[in-house]
């Protein structure tokens, strides 16, 4: 651990200004992203007396080796940039409320020809439009009714293309759960109404289709047809049993996210109601390890930040009003930010009395309920993963404590395909983001001990090229001047994304799935590249024994040893992305086409010449002026075209059609 006075700048180098100022661990990797008023008392107050800091940002100003500053205009800026670079370098430090769990919402994607209602979790996409979130029964039965009134596609893009191909609609089409635009029953057109008024009514436009159907009913009544005023009776009833699924708890005009939080000293949870139309539409809940001593205000502004922040949470789905339990420090930049994001007026404020403070007060209870489960829950988690790591460092006597470690696994069927994995564990977790694949080819490819070593050599070539970049670009006169000016540009463009790099920063343990004879090639790679702080060892299969570089004997770890169970878990999680790997490139490779070696013809501009031409036989009589009458064919590629024909292409003119290799199948004639 690093010393902070060996980095600590001095406080005449500070400036007064407010700014954003990043901490950096050895690596040159950012753990810790703030803002501040005055850069000199912020950052003043970590080395002053380090000893009286919180036990996380104790760990913090230990496990960095340098600070660095940007100055800003205004306190709004501060806060933009904060945000950015929050969202950018994702700091280990930095407060991250994370979901309790994973929500599904109702999503209509409104971005396709034919727009398609589906449940979706996870990460926003383009085009979509969110409504939720909801318990997963809710949902199914809230979409499952809807359908009835507004039969909008749900079905999947495969079952879509077997209904155009046959001319057939699906079950939901023949159920009337679905217009069955697939078969032309109504056009794109109507298709797409009816989605947008899905979209509406599931908005908080309730009312004015209910009201409409009614009018349609009594229409119906008048001109004597009973059974259509049957069927548009049961469509009033389905939409009464969903708009009235929720309880009416404000005024009916009244939208609002209702936020409260429970916190101790080291732990807050948020819960937070959606309320829409004056009914509570949906549910959150959020959980965050405190890592300063944050106050209240602070942790409210970060959770503002957060959850309206992250693309697709903004447009269309904030609130008028959102209702907090204590004023959130820069009260006045914050609603100025989250306006800009919403394109109007955001009133951000504390209820005092009345309905509100009343909602604000159960959502406070379902926040101290949820507090108190993550801990329950999380107790022997936490405990199991520290003490795993503990076992693991002791059992292999490394002086370093396992912050991040790496797994690497090849996968291949006799010697082709060959790939590999890596995947990440930090902090005894596993971090998705940083998992990576690498093909294997050529001499590499052999055997499995050959293709851990390119594995490990490309990894790490990359972590070195990486950092020696790095290492120049510091060195280059005017480096702080550029990285103010990068941050500038960043306060005014908040959506453009930094490039990332390939390999963050290197692990503590690197784990191979194999003995001796994997560890030893992986041992070799590191030095070659003269990698010394990198510790390697490899778990075998057939007795689960741990086996270290230039060791004649393993380590055995006792059955029951949480440390044994770590290791295991990676090693079984770098096999499974590998075979998921190896099977994708398998299944690629599968499909062979006398088109596929012409430098240049991708897969949109071969279809196009197959629909211009109609098999490869006549591609392959073509002359290059009749090639051009294809989409997106140039001159140029089409001489490439005759001459990979002329020269080999197909042995003695016989044409070689595209064939599946698993079933015999030709895909091309």
């Amino acid at each position: 651990m690093a010393d902070p006075a060996s980095y600590r700048p001095q406080t005449g180098e500070i400036p007064t200004n407010p700014g954003v100022y990043r901490f950096r661990d050895p690596h040159g990797r950012v753990i810790y992203v703030g803002k501040a008023k005055s850069l000199r008392s912020r950052l003043n107050s970590y080395f002053a007396n380090p000893g009286g800091l919180l036990p996380k940002t104790y760990a913090m100003v230990h496990a960095a080796s340098s600070v660095e500053w940007t100055v800003v205009g205004s306190e709004l800026e501060s806060l933009q940039l904060e945000y950015t670079w929050i969202k950018e370098f994702k700091p280990r430090f930095n407060v991250v409320f994370r979901d309790d769990k994973t929500y599904p919402y109702l999503a209509v994607t409104m971005g396709e020809k034919f727009p398609r209602v589906q449940v979706l979790r996870g990460e926003r996409r383009k085009g979509t439009r969110y409504f939720g979130p909801y318990t997963a029964g809710a949902i199914r039965e809230t979409m499952d009714t809807l359908l009835r009134v507004f039969p909008v596609r749900s079905c999947s893009p495969g079952v879509l293309k077997r209904a155009q191909a046959s001319g057939r609609p699906c079950l939901l089409g023949y159920i009337d759960k679905c217009s069955a635009p697939c078969v032309g029953r109504v056009t794109p057109e109507e298709h797409r109404a009816l989605a947008e008024d899905f979209c509406s009514f599931m908005g908080g436009e309730a009312k004015r289709f209910i009201a409409r159907l009614e009018k349609d009913m009594a229409a119906a009544v008048a001109e004597l047809d009973y059974e259509r005023a049957a069927r548009v009776r049961d469509d009033i009833i389905a939409l009464r049993k969903v708009f009235e699924r929720n309880a009416v708890v404000l005024a009916e005009d009244t939208d609002a996210d209702v936020f409260a939080l429970h916190e101790d000293e080291l732990e807050a949870a948020v819960q937070v109601f959606h309320v829409r139309g004056g009914r509570v539409r949906g549910q959150r809940g959020w959980v965050v390890e405190k890592v300063e001593d944050s106050t209240t205000p602070d942790l409210v502004e970060h959770l503002l930040q957060q959850v309206y922040g992250e693309e697709g949470d903004s447009q269309g789905r904030m609130p008028r009003e959102v209702l907090v339990p204590v004023e959130p420090s820069n009260a006045a930049e914050l609603t100025q930010w989250l306006s800009g994001l919403r394109g109007a007026k955001v009133d951000v404020r504390v209820p005092r009395r009345g309905d509100k403070a009343a909602l604000m007060s159960t959502v406070r209870e379902n926040a101290e309920h949820a507090l108190q489960l993550h801990k329950s829950r999380r107790a022997g988690d936490l405990t199991n993963r520290s003490l795993a790591l503990q076992e693991l460092q002791e059992a292999l006597d490394l002086p370093v404590a396992l912050l991040r470690i790496e797994c690497f696994d090849i996968s291949h069927v006799q010697g082709t395909n060959v790939v590999a994995s890596m995947v990440v564990v930090e902090d005894g977790l596993p971090k998705k983001s940083d998992y990576r694949k690498f093909s294997i080819t050529g001499a590499a490819a052999v055997d499995d001990t050959a293709a851990m070593h390119d594995v490990l050599t490309r990894r790490f070539r990359n972590y070195l090229q990486e950092k020696s970049a790095q290492a120049e670009a510091a060195q280059l006169p005017g480096h702080q001047a550029a990285l103010e000016a990068i941050a500038a540009a960043s306060v005014l463009d908040t959506t453009t994304p930094a490039p990332r790099a390939k390999f963050a920063y290197p692990p503590n343990l690197v784990v191979v799935d194999g003995g001796k004879p994997q560890v030893n090639a992986a041992s070799r790679a590191l030095a070659e590249l003269g990698i010394e702080d990198v510790y390697v060892v490899g778990l075998a299969k057939r007795l689960e024994e741990v086996w270290l570089p230039d060791s004649d004997f393993p380590v055995i770890l006792p059955r029951t040893s949480e440390g044994l169970y770590l290791l295991q878990r990676i090693r079984d999680e770098a096999h499974r992305f590998a075979i998921t790997f190896h099977r994708q490139k398998r299944g690629k490779a599968m499909t062979v086409s006398a088109l596929d070696g012409v430098p240049g013809l991708g897969e949109a501009k071969r279809k196009a010449l197959l629909a211009q031409f109609g098999s490869v036989k006549s591609i392959r009589t073509a002359s290059a002026a009749e090639l051009t009458t294809a989409k997106g064919i140039g001159p140029s590629l089409a001489d490439a075209i005759v001459s990979h024909f002329g020269n080999g292409g197909a042995a003695n003119g016989a044409e070689v059609p595209a064939i599946n290799m698993t079933t015999g199948e030709i895909i091309e004639t």
